[in-house]
């Protein structure tokens, strides 16, 4: 049986943005046909923010948190209680310090469920702020660096990176693959996500989704194109 999962940002809506209303009607029609779950490295409320009500009702279950913070209708059914090491945070505060990007606008470090979320920019960011960083991000890639100073010193944590500004923090192991274990070895997984590229938060889930399909999207525009393929030939 199909199984069609969505990561969240860059997938279903812009970075940091709610899903668009003709897209948000469209989808939620979508999900009363078809068995359908998100995964996203954002907490709940901002899940709620970006997609809405009428679509968190409408799916099977939420893996908030790359999936260590589980909802269902709106309840919550599981949690991760793990506490990042002091060494990790030096880690962070020293790339605060050191990156010759200039702006800082707060909430640099976010603790969720299982998981941190480190930006340089910090996630009180305007978009014009983060979009300065993206294009920084992308001449000098030091998303890329954090995360791999992280998985260098540390055998037991993973970092990826995750949206347009931040990097993914889990225990290894603990990243949107983990996920799968509540499916059906029967189940065709249909996974779309932006960030399937290896090194991206949605790499882990892609990687382990041997035997279904993964559709790498440029956006939720690009979502919903590969969608109607499945809507129009019934497959």
């Amino acid at each position: 049986m199909n199984k069609f999962i969505f990561d969240v940002d860059g997938t279903l809506t812009p970075s940091r943005q709610e899903m668009p209303e003709d897209f948000r009607k469209w989808f939620v029609d979508f999900c009363d046909s078809n068995d359908v779950y998100l995964v996203t490295g954002s907490d709940y409320v901002k899940t709620l923010e970006q997609v809405g009500v009428e679509v968190c009702m409408s799916v099977k279950r939420i893996y908030n948190c790359s999936g260590s913070d589980v909802y269902e209708q709106g309840i919550n059914v599981r949690t991760s209680d793990w506490q990042a090491p002091k060494e990790l945070y030096d880690l962070m505060y020293g790339w605060l310090q050191a990156s010759p990007f200039p702006a800082r606008m707060g909430r640099h470090i976010e603790k969720r469920p299982g998981m941190i979320n480190f930006s340089i920019v910090g996630r009180g960011a305007t978009l014009g702020e983060r979009k300065m960083y993206v294009d920084y991000d992308l001449k000098n890639r030091e998303r890329e660096s954090i995360a791999y100073e992280i998985n260098s010193k540390f055998n037991d944590i993973t970092a990826t990176v995750g949206g347009e500004t931040g990097v993914d923090i889990h225990p290894t192991g603990a990243d949107k693959g983990q996920i799968l274990k509540d499916f059906d070895s029967n189940d065709k997984i249909i996974f779309f996500g932006d960030k399937i590229e290896q090194g991206g938060n949605d790499y882990p889930l892609a990687k382990v989704n041997k035997k279904g399909i993964n559709h790498h999207v440029t956006g939720w525009r690009d979502t919903w194109s590969k969608l109607n393929a499945y809507t129009n030939n019934g497959s």
